[in-house]
């Protein structure tokens, strides 16, 4: 009973009022990047396609849910104070299963960046599944344990599921954010222009890990030590956007990082490949200027527009690049294979 109580407009609706508006804010921004995907990547693999549109669906309904929590209290409700000592709205409970189902997409897919990055490392890919799968069971448990409430006075009696729910998504972000850092380093070369890459995807790393750790953090604080109010709520309601957001960003920014264009540009490369793989090209002699001119070297002509690309070959200390080989008669038309380092060296795509 201590909600009612202690009744203050300003940290229970109000709160609740604030997260609503900063969770459209971030809905708007999400469907923004969501526009700005498939007109940047029209090439892009049709799962991929289906993962933004479904996670933009969550998202619209989760919002639609807040919305229609926030109207009961602030709107159908008005002034009558008891409908905080009422069973909570069926929208605020069932909302939060939706935010969990989106961070749980966000965190797999950011659990295979880390697959790939660290070579297909089983345990620490493991790890993140354990967690992120973890933290979807006691949320739902926690959904549960909601609808049994007679009163929403008494939401701090789920403290222990709600805290654990939230420690469990914060350890998580930094256990992703640790394992991306790490692995990411370990494919620094010494080249300024490559390790700038290397480094900009730290940054990100750093900063998605971070943020969303923050926010959890501080929902998990607010909940624990003043869960007689809503603020706690309103920095919950922006989480699952946040998660949303931030896997768009790491879509829409794939070639920006690596220095190219976007699909919409050139489609000269597929969307999703390595950074770093040394890609192999079977290069061609010409056989009528190789009988032009016997004495000069042999002209080599690759038969694959990309090796026309401005791509820097390998340099020492990164040479593996074979020198060209003579022909063993004009007739043969495979003379050597080339090795062509497409910048920069070694670094996986986000995705």
């Amino acid at each position: 009973m201590e909600l009612a109580t202690t009744f203050n407009k300003d940290n229970t609706f109000g709160a609740a009022f604030a997260g609503f508006a900063a969770s459209s804010i971030c809905l708007g921004v999400l469907s923004t990047q969501a526009y700005t995907y498939f007109k940047r990547y029209p090439l892009d693999k049709l799962f991929y396609k289906y993962l933004v549109v479904g996670l933009w669906l969550i998202e619209v309904a989760d919002q639609v849910l807040i919305a229609h929590a926030v109207y009961t209290y602030l709107v159908s409700n008005w002034g009558i104070v008891t409908i905080l000592i009422a069973p909570p709205v069926w929208s605020l409970i069932l909302q939060i299963t939706f935010g969990v189902i989106t961070g749980t997409i966000v965190k797999l897919n950011f659990a295979l960046r880390v697959w790939r990055c660290s070579k297909q490392n089983v345990w620490v890919t493991g790890l993140i599944f354990l967690l992120t799968f973890a933290e979807l069971a006691i949320a739902c448990v926690y959904t549960v344990k909601a609808f049994q409430l007679t009163s929403l006075a008494n939401i701090a009696d789920m403290k222990a599921v709600g805290s654990l729910s939230l420690g469990i998504g914060m350890a998580t972000d930094v256990v992703i954010a640790a394992a991306l850092c790490f692995f990411l380093r370990n494919l620094r070369t010494g080249h300024r222009k490559d390790d700038s890459v290397v480094n900009s995807l730290i940054i990100y790393a750093i900063s998605t890990g971070g943020l969303t750790s923050v926010i959890s953090l501080t929902t998990l604080i607010l909940y624990n030590f003043m869960p007689d109010n809503f603020i706690f709520m309103a920095f919950y309601f922006v989480l699952s956007k946040i998660y949303a957001n931030s896997f768009l960003a790491a879509l829409n920014t794939r070639r920006v990082s690596r220095g190219r264009g976007t699909d919409a540009e050139t489609n000269t490369m597929p969307t999703f490949l390595m950074v770093g793989k040394v890609t192999q090209r079977t290069v061609h002699l010409d056989p009528e200027n190789q009988a032009t001119s016997s004495s000069s070297p042999t002209k080599i002509e690759s038969k694959n527009p990309i090796t026309s690309l401005p791509y820097n070959r390998c340099q020492p200390p990164l040479c593996c690049c074979p020198s060209p080989r003579r022909a063993s008669s004009p007739s043969t038309t495979t003379a050597t294979t080339r090795h062509l380092l497409v910048p920069p060296p070694h670094i996986y795509f986000l995705f």
